[in-house]
């Protein structure tokens, strides 16, 4: 089934159930008001989402409505935490080989994963807004998963299970604040800003054959102002599946249901596939040429993410959106670097 959030003035929305082929919807408020109370009790409210999503296929309903995207929020407008991983090791190669540097042996091991930025979410025709270009936006296309309650210390063999629902996901970073946060020593903060998700969040059997149960053997796509950035397969060369991720993410903490796990960047060690995102594009060119010329995001510049089915359809609907510029810019924030003193930690 597909389930997406129609805006209605509040901040989580109403949950709605979205015919296949991403059309028409019904509202499921009488089952669960939003998605967060479906996951909470999933057991409960899936069976009858379910029976909800065969009706609008049929248009067996009168309650049925046109869906119209820029309408829609986020399908989880507000997550109880993003756990971000990177899966895809070629991506991490390619920015450390344009810096001259290797990639450490532990990467192959161990997943990096950092803490997002988890409410809100943008809905997927919502403006990205920035502060400054002088930031660097950059897009970040990846692979999401909404969990279920995960226990603390699940094995990965069993983190399948606890999987509920799939999108597609723009993780925005800003690109020239990360040195100095990175610097700091503690991590991802003010460069990592609300993220966007696609139409619909899916089960993962609307996927068939491309799902299993690790991975999803699809191509993402991602466009800059209609010109095509990269087209890379997610199920090819993800070093960290989904099962993995989870087991990462609750090695010290248990998951509560509503949690979304990312994927990184997608990305293919065939480099014809294109990139991921800019930074990608932009290392290639440093490594080629020992330049990097692909500037990040501008204002009013438009970014388009889709997954295509085998037959050429769109699977969750496409996350399309408009960088803009903050209407009342707040104070200047300081980038430059810092070394903060142990007790500040």
């Amino acid at each position: 089934m597909k389930l997406a959030t129609l805006k209605d003035g509040t901040r989580d929305g109403c949950l709605v159930v979205v015919s296949r082929n991403l059309r028409v919807a019904l509202k499921a408020d009488h089952i669960a008001p939003t998605l967060q109370a479906a996951l909470d009790d999933w057991d409960y409210a899936a069976p009858q989402l379910e029976q909800l999503y065969n009706e609008v296929n049929a248009g067996q309903s009168n309650r049925i409505f046109e869906l119209d995207m820029a309408q829609l929020m986020a399908p989880l407008p507000r997550a109880h935490q993003f756990a971000d991983g990177s899966a895809y090791l070629i991506h991490a190669e390619l920015i450390r080989k344009a810096r001259g540097q290797e990639l450490p042996d532990w990467w192959k091991k161990e997943p990096l994963m950092y803490q997002g930025c988890s409410d809100p979410l943008l809905g997927p025709c919502d403006d990205v807004v920035a502060v400054s270009e002088d930031h660097g936006i950059d897009l970040e296309m990846e692979i999401a998963v909404i969990t279920g309650d995960v226990p603390m210390g699940v094995e990965r063999d069993k983190a399948s299970q606890h999987i509920r629902l799939i999108a597609l996901m723009n993780d925005v970073s800003l690109r020239n604040l990360i040195p100095a946060e990175l610097g700091k020593g503690f991590g991802f903060f003010q460069s990592k800003p609300p993220s966007s998700l696609s139409p619909v969040a899916m089960s993962p059997d609307e996927l068939g054959e491309a799902w299993d149960g690790r991975r999803v053997h699809l191509a993402c796509r991602a466009s800059i102002n209609g010109e095509l950035l990269g087209e890379p397969d997610a199920g090819k060369d993800m070093q960290f599946d989904f099962p993995r991720l989870i087991a990462h993410a609750a090695k010290t903490r248990p998951l509560m249901a509503g949690t979304l796990i990312g994927s990184g960047t997608v990305s293919n060690r065939d480099r014809s596939r294109g990139a991921g995102c800019i930074f990608e594009r932009r290392a290639e060119e440093q490594i080629d040429s020992g330049e990097a010329k692909t500037p990040f995001l501008k204002f009013g510049d438009r970014v388009r993410i889709e997954m295509l089915d085998a037959e050429g359809k769109s699977v969750f609907g496409a996350i399309d959106q408009a960088i803009a510029p903050l209407k009342k810019p707040s104070a200047s924030i300081e980038t430059a670097p810092a070394e903060p003193a142990a007790e500040d930690a």
